[in-house]
């Protein structure tokens, strides 16, 4: 029976040997799965802070955008009507050339014919 009981105990500490050892790689993974967690939470912080940034990017892009938009359309007709008064100041130009012409001919002293 001696044997029987050395068998038992070493079958005992040999059980307790692998108990002790799951033990401790559970108590490992735990240490694991903590610092996982940890930086899980902080990249779940960084991704809204960074979304609050987009979001807050986008929108003012959206205001730029459409401030731009609204001074091309500024800008094209301001050049259209300034374009306008060229075509028009050089329409004026020309009937008042015409116009000093003819009125030079008018006032000229008439010559004598013979």
């Amino acid at each position: 029976m001696t044997q029987q009981g050395a068998a038992l105990q070493t079958y005992n500490n040999e059980l307790v040997k692998c108990i002790e050892e799951l033990c401790s790689k559970r108590e490992e993974l735990n240490r694991q799965i903590r610092q996982e967690e940890d930086e899980k939470e902080r990249l779940q912080h960084d991704v809204r802070v960074l979304s609050e940034k987009l979001s807050r990017v986008n929108e003012s892009l959206a205001r730029r955008l459409a401030a731009r938009s609204a001074l091309d359309r500024t800008i094209a007709e301001t050049e259209a009507a300034y374009t306008k008064i060229l075509e028009s100041s050089q329409s004026l130009l020309s009937v008042l050339k015409q116009e000093a012409g003819n009125l030079s001919k008018a006032t000229e002293p008439r010559r004598k014919e013979h």
